[in-house]
């Protein structure tokens, strides 16, 4: 992973239950902290010296653009990749993005918020080929929602499943990843078989012993998909988590 460039942002959700404080706005959008929470994921990232940002739109797609193209003020360079079916699960707004990506790359979530040692940390692991690393929490008493967490079972530094339901499960999933192309062949076997989300991606990829887990340490992270969800994070999070 060392010396990536790119950053594929997921972005393309309804943001349903964020409703409450979002209005019509794409979740993406919705302030935290006086700025749209997009723009702290990218700012994020930056810092780990990402400067290509995949960002994958859908819902209100064309309120996500017009923001950065007309208030951005930083150097990075952004590729706009539609999702129409963003109402389908998120493992498809990825492979949309799959012809924007060279090589390795920085996969995000656009609604967690995370530490930007974290994305420093990832962005510095060596990728074998065929590999994913996902970077993985192991303080699970310490998750806001812990039913709508994202768990993953380990043995060793490799995941052995991945899910919301699974049990037993030893840290969760924080939605941050290093990725090379083969994260698109695994998606494109799931969405055959009917199921197309990013952890039914993982799932594979978990069989066959190549998705690797990478403990965050202290950080922090959060995943702001409720307004209850964003408040904790405004409370729980240091400015510069």
């Amino acid at each position: 992973m060392v010396h990536v460039k790119q950053c594929l942002i997921l972005a393309a959700g309804n943001g349903t239950r964020m409703r409450a404080v979002s209005a019509s706005l794409p979740k993406p959008l919705v302030e935290f902290r006086g700025r749209p929470i997009l723009e702290h994921v990218i700012g994020r990232a930056q810092e780990a010296h990402i400067d290509e940002f995949v960002v994958v739109v859908g819902y209100r797609g064309d309120l996500i653009r017009e923001w950065f193209e007309s208030r951005w003020t930083g150097k990075a360079h952004f590729t706009w990749v539609e999702n129409a079916e963003y109402h389908k699960p998120n493992g498809i707004s990825a492979l949309k993005a799959r012809n924007a990506l060279r090589g390795n790359f920085l996969l995000l979530m656009a609604d967690h918020l995370f530490a930007a040692a974290t994305v420093k940390k990832l962005v510095q692991e060596r990728l074998a080929p065929g590999e994913v690393i996902l970077a993985v929490d192991p303080k699970i008493d310490h998750v806001f929602d812990i039913d709508d967490a994202t768990k993953v079972r380990r043995v060793g530094n490799l995941i052995v499943d991945i899910g919301k339901e699974i049990e037993p499960y030893d840290a969760l999933d924080t939605g941050m990843f290093g990725c090379g192309p083969a994260l698109f062949d695994e998606l494109e076997a799931a969405n055959k078989e009917g199921n197309c989300s990013l952890s039914d991606g993982m799932r594979r990829l978990a069989r066959q012993g190549r998705l690797r887990g990478l403990e965050i340490g202290d950080a922090q992270w959060h995943d702001m998909d409720t307004p209850e969800a964003l408040a904790h994070a405004d409370a729980e999070s240091p400015v510069d988590a």
